[in-house]
């Protein structure tokens, strides 16, 4: 689980990203803004992955899957 709760962008996408790096199939993602579920949904969605999120009391949770 990577928890981007209270980093303000664009560093829960540079979390994503080194994230990404290590190839795995699936990640879960904590954010707390909706700019930065936003943003990270952009990345990961242009970097081959599906990316379902909901809210979780006022954070988001995102789930992104390798398409």
């Amino acid at each position: 689980m990577i928890d981007a709760r209270g980093y303000s962008c664009p560093e829960p996408v540079i979390m994503a990203k080194k994230a990404l790096e290590s190839q795995e199939q699936e990640y879960e993602m904590m954010v707390d803004t909706h700019t930065a579920m936003e943003n990270v949904t952009r990345y990961v969605s242009n970097h081959g992955y599906t990316v379902k999120s909901a809210p979780e009391g006022e954070d988001f949770k995102l789930v992104f899957t390798k398409k």
